[in-house]
């Protein structure tokens, strides 16, 4: 996906920690970054805003398991006037210099993620074995990954090869206060709610010693937020948007139907 609308309003995003400055001089510099952290805890929506501050344009690609060296670099196509190469999104994002940012890159194939390590270290550029060519990375190019390492942990990491070429962000939930403006602006809600809400995202958090996988996000909270914005009762917004995606298991569910209850009743 590319975006590039200079004249667009900023991303809602609120500074934590000093990252936005340690970003901005990461890519006056020229290095690649890697952000960590638990999922919707605000990494995609602090790359939309840097891309944004930084007046670059951004291709977000969402990795997976099929995702193949071809699906990022390019391929031949066969068309009306014969074979013809088509870039893939890294690639336009390498010539166009653009910030490139791979979404769970842990999700994709390990051969397909070597074809990021030219373009993560001082050598800045692409290869690109189909046609021969070496696209050096045009001015304003940056690479961004991000992955999720508590949940990857118990599946599949990042090499230490790989790893070793990006300065790292640690993300995490933000604290309270921040956390309830947030709920507040994104969903459209009252402050007293927006805070109802982030306590009760701190409540369910405390389940992860009970089994819960996932906790719930900054980003689901805000899906609660916007369905009782919208006319929804409070407690069925909270089912249908924290309970329902975190767990199917029953005990669980119970459990934070309860918390649910005691919190809004």
């Amino acid at each position: 996906m590319m975006r590039d609308d200079p004249g667009a309003a900023p991303p809602y995003y609120l500074e934590n920690a000093g990252e936005v400055a340690l970003f901005e001089q990461c890519h006056q510099r020229q290095l690649a970054v890697m952000l960590k952290g638990p999922t919707g805890c605000g990494k995609t929506r602090f790359v939309e805003y840097m891309a944004w501050r930084l007046g670059r344009p951004l291709v977000t690609i969402s990795c997976h398991d099929d995702l193949s060296t071809s699906d990022l670099v390019g391929r031949f196509l066969i068309g009306p006037e014969g074979t013809t190469w088509h870039d893939g999104p890294l690639t336009r994002a390498v010539r166009e210099g653009a910030i490139c940012y791979l979404d769970e890159v842990v999700e994709a194939r390990q051969d397909t993620v070597v074809v990021l390590h030219p373009l993560s270290d001082h050598r800045r550029v692409l290869p690109i074995d189909k046609t021969g060519e070496t696209v050096p990375a045009a001015p304003g190019f940056q690479l961004v990954v991000s992955y999720n390492p508590g949940y990857q942990r118990m599946l599949k990491d990042m090499k230490p090869s790989t790893r070793q070429r990006f300065v790292a962000f640690d993300f995490d939930f933000p604290p309270f206060e921040r956390e309830a403006a947030i709920v507040e602006h994104e969903g459209q809600v009252k402050p007293d709610l927006a805070v109802a809400l982030v306590t009760l995202g701190n409540r369910l958090r405390q389940l992860r010693d009970r089994g819960l996988a996932e906790v719930p996000s900054t980003r689901l909270l805000i899906a609660a937020a916007r369905l009782i914005a919208g006319g929804i009762p409070v407690t069925d917004a909270c089912y249908a948007a924290i309970v329902a995606p975190l767990s199917d298991e029953p005990a669980l569910v119970g459990a934070m139907r309860d918390l649910v209850g005691a919190s809004f009743n």
